[in-house]
C-alpha cells in the first residue's frame, strides 16, 4: 500500500499505474483504474453500437412507424381543438370575425360530416362538440397502441442488442491474455459487464427511442406550425440557434466529465473487490484506517467526477425548458397582436401556442436525455477497450504430426521479462524425461513460477526455447497444450456448485466412480463424505464453507481426474498443515506416477524425492542435482535445507 495519501492520489493519477510492473514474483502489477479521459470518438462509438442493430432492421422500421404514427396522432389531435374552439367562440359571439386557415378548415369539414351522418344540423354546437370528442378519443387511441408497440418492440431490440455486447465482452475476455487480467483489478473488469452495459441499455431503450421521436415531433410539429402561422412560426424558430447553442456548449463538459465518472467508478470497484477479498489481511495487520484513508481518496475522486457530470447533465434541462418559456411567452404575445388584428382565430392561436410548446419539447427532452447518453457512450468505450485488447498470439503454423503428448520438455536458453527492460529468468537450461519429478526452489521472486506459465504458455517466451516430445510450444495449439498439463496452484479457487462438480472440472467426461477415486487418490474421500451431503454439498463463496485445506485436496482432486501427463504443483501443500501433507504424500506419489511432474514448494521436505533440484536465484540456476548432490555440495540449497531443519 501506498505510504501516504499524497503518495497514493500521485500513484492513482499517473498513467504509469495502468502500465504493468512490479507485480508478486516478478509478475504484473496494477492496482488502481486512471480515471480520466473522454470519449476519444463518439461517431466511432455510436457506430459501432448501431452495428449491433442488424438483424432487427424490420423491427426498428416498425419502430419508426409507431413513432411515425404517435406523432402524427399527437398533432392531428392537438390540431382538432381549433376548430372545436372557434365553434365555440361563434356559438358565443355569432358576428365574430373568424377565419380559419387552410388544415382548420379540413378539420372542421371532417367534424361537420360526421354531424352530417348522424342526421344533427350543421350548426348544433353540442353534438358538434360531442363528435370531435369521440373523433379527439379515436386519434388519441390510435397513438397510445403506436406507442405501446413501440415500447415494445424497441424493449426487444435493446435487449438483444446488450445480450449480444454482453456475450461478446465475455467470449473476449475468455480469449484474452493471462498478462491482461494481472494487470486490471477484477472489480474494474465488472464494472464493465454491470455499470458500463446497463448505461448502453439504458441509452438504446430510452435514449435512442428520445431523440428519434423529438426528431420527428420536431418536423411534424414545424410543418403544422407553418401551415397555422407562418410568422409566429419565425419568432418561434429563432429561439432554435440558443436552443442548439447552449446545448452544444453543455453537451461538450458533460461528455468530458461522464467518461471520467465512468473510469473512477471502475476504480472503485476494483478497490472494493480487493479489499473485501482480502479483508482478513486488512483486519490481521490492523489496516482498517489505512483502507478506509485510500477509500475515501478515490470517493472523494468520484464524488467529484459525479457531481461535474451530474451537474452540467442536470443544467441542459433547466436551460432548455427556461429557454423554452421565454419562447412561448413572446410567441404568445406576438400571436395576441395578430389576434387583435383578425390574423389568427382564437382556435388557431390556442394550437399555436400548444404547437410552440411542443416545438421546445423535443429539443429540451433530447437534451435531457444527454447525460444518459455521454454516460453510456463512456461506457460503451471501455466495454470497447476490452474487445480491442489484442487476444493471445495466434498459433504458429502448427505441427500436424501432435497425436499424443508423453511429457518430454526441454527448456534452453530461455531468457523472459513481464516488463521490457526487466528480465526475470536468464537463459534457463533444463529437461524433464517423462515420468520424472523436477523441483524448483529459491527464494521469493526468483522466478519459480514464471517457469510454469511459460510452460502453460500464459506469456510466450523472448529468448531461448521450450520444446515438449522435441515440438516448440508455440507450434502447439494451446488448447491442446494445456489440455495436457494439469495443475494445483497455491490459490485455490472453487467454483459455485456441487464438490463433485468441481472435481470433474478437471476433466468433463468424468464418470462419478472416476471422481470419487480421484477424491480418494487426494486423501479428501474422508472429509467428503463427512460433509452434509457428501459429493453432492453445494459449494459456495469459492469455498467459503470449507477449511484451506479442504479447498486445496479438492484442486489436488481436479488435478488428480485428468489424465494429463504433465502436472505443475505450485505451492500446493502449501495449505494443509504437516500431518495432512505427510497423509496425502502417498497419494501425491500415486498421482505424479509416470507424470512428468514440476514441482515448486518452499518445504523442502517435499521435493527430497525429486528425481532433480533446481535452486533459482535472481532468475538464474545456480545449482542443480538430486537432495544428496545438492546437500554434499553445502551451497544455497544446503543453507536453505539446514535452515528449515533448525527451524524444526
Amino acid at each position: 500500500m501506498a505510504r501516504s495519501i499524497k503518495e497514493l492520489q500521485a500513484r492513482y493519477n499517473s498513467s504509469a499505474s495502468r502500465k504493468l510492473g512490479g507485480g508478486p514474483g516478478g509478475g504484473p502489477g496494477g492496482r488502481f483504474a486512471r480515471a480520466s479521459g473522454k470519449p476519444k470518438d463518439a461517431r466511432k462509438t455510436i457506430a459501432r453500437l448501431m452495428g449491433y442493430m442488424k438483424g432487427y432492421g424490420l423491427r426498428f422500421i416498425l419502430v419508426l412507424a409507431c413513432m411515425l404514427i404517435s406523432t402524427v396522432t399527437s398533432l392531428v389531435g392537438s390540431y382538432f381543438m381549433a376548430p372545436i374552439i372557434d365553434r365555440l367562440t361563434l356559438a358565443v359571439a355569432p358576428n365574430a370575425d373568424v377565419h380559419m386557415s387552410v388544415l382548420e378548415k379540413a378539420a372542421d369539414r371532417i367534424i361537420q360530416n360526421l354531424l352530417a351522418s348522424t342526421g344533427h344540423p350543421s350548426d348544433s354546437i353540442m353534438p358538434y362538440i360531442a363528435i370531435a370528442c369521440v373523433l379527439l378519443a379515436s386519434i388519441y387511441l390510435v397513438g397510445v397502441a403506436s406507442s405501446y408497440t413501440q415500447g415494445r418492440l424497441m424493449l426487444s431490440i435493446s435487449q438483444n442488442m446488450v445480450e449480444k455486447i454482453r456475450n461478446d465482452l465475455f467470449t473476449k475476455l475468455q480469449k484474452l491474455p493471462v498478462r491482461y487480467f494481472d494487470s486490471h483489478p477484477t472489480g474494474e473488469v465488472m464494472s464493465r459487464f454491470t455499470n458500463d452495459i446497463d448505461n448502453i441499455d439504458m441509452m438504446i431503450n430510452n435514449s435512442l427511442t428520445s431523440i428519434i421521436s423529438g426528431f420527428v415531433t420536431l418536423v411534424g410539429t414545424f410543418i403544422f406550425m407553418l401551415t397555422t402561422s407562418w410568422i409566429l412560426t419565425i419568432v418561434t424558430v429563432v429561439f432554435l440557434p440558443v436552443f442548439l447553442m447552449g446545448g452544444g456548449a453543455i453537451a461538450g463538459r458533460s461528455r468530458k466529465y461522464y467518461a471520467a465518472q465512468q473510469a473512477a467508478l471502475g476504480a472503485v470497484n476494483g478497490y472494493m473487490e480487493e479489499t473485501v477479498t482480502g479483508q482478513k489481511v486488512v483486519k490481521v495487520f490492523n489496516h482498517e484506517d489505512v483502507c478506509k484513508e485510500e477509500f475515501n481518496l478515490i470517493n472523494d475522486d468520484m464524488r467529484d467526477k459525479q457531481f461535474k457530470a451530474n451537474f452540467w447533465g442536470s443544467v441542459m434541462g433547466p436551460l432548455m425548458g427556461n429557454t423554452g418559456n421565454i419562447s412561448y411567452a413572446v410567441t404568445v404575445g406576438i400571436g395576441g397582436v395578430l389576434l387583435v388584428n383578425g390574423a389568427m382565430t382564437p382556435g388557431g392561436l390556442t394550437v399555436f401556442a400548444q404547437y410552440s410548446r411542443q416545438f421546445s419539447m423535443p429539443v429540451n427532452m433530447i437534451a435531457q436525455q444527454m447525460a444518459t447518453i455521454f454516460a453510456a457512450l463512456a461506457g460503451a468505450e471501455r466495454v470497447f477497450e476490452v474487445m480491442d485488447t489484442e487476444p493471445e498470439a495466434e498459433d504458429m503454423d502448427r505441427a500436424s504430426n501432435i497425436q499424443e503428448i508423453r511429457g518430454d520438455v526441454v527448456l534452453k536458453d530461455v531468457t523472459f521479462g513481464y516488463v521490457p527492460g526487466q528480465t526475470v529468468l536468464k537463459n534457463i537450461s533444463l529437461y524433464a524425461k517423462p515420468g520424472q519429478k523436477i523441483a524448483f526452489v529459491g527464494s521469493t521472486g526468483a522466478g519459480k513460477t514464471t517457469v510454469t506459465n511459460l510452460l502453460n504458455r500464459f506469456y510466450d517466451i523472448e529468448q531461448g526455447s521450450i520444446t515438449v516430445d522435441g515440438i516448440d510450444i508455440r507450434k502447439i495449439p494451446r488448447e491442446f497444450l494445456r489440455k495436457n498439463i494439469a495443475m494445483v496452484l497455491q490459490d485455490t479457487h472453487l467454483f459455485t456448485g456441487t464438490v463433485m462438480e468441481n472435481i470433474r472440472y478437471g476433466r468433463l467426461d468424468a464418470t462419478d466412480d472416476e471422481v470419487i477415486a480421484a477424491a480418494k487418490t487426494a486423501s479428501a474421500h474422508s472429509f467428503i463424505m463427512r460433509l452434509s451431503d457428501g459429493y453432492n454439498t453445494m459449494i459456495e463463496g469459492d469455498g467459503a464453507n470449507l477449511s484451506q485445506g479442504q479447498r486445496q485436496l479438492l484442486n489436488i482432486a481436479r488435478a488428480a481426474i485428468s489424465k494429463a501427463p504433465i502436472l505443475v504443483l505450485d505451492e500446493a501443500t502449501s495449505s494443509v498443515d504437516t500431518r495432512t501433507e505427510r497423509h496425502i504424500e502417498h497419494g501425491m506419489d500415486r498421482l505424479m506416477k509416470n507424470r512428468t511432474t514440476f514441482v515448486i514448494a518452499h518445504r523442502l521436505s517435499t521435493v527430497r524425492n525429486s528425481n532433480a533440484i533446481m535452486v533459482l536465484e535472481h532468475g538464474e540456476i545456480i545449482e542443480r542435482g538430486d537432495h544428496d548432490d545438492l546437500l554434499a555440495m553445502k551451497g544455497r540449497y544446503y543453507e536453505l535445507y539446514t535452515g528449515l531443519k533448525e527451524l524444526d
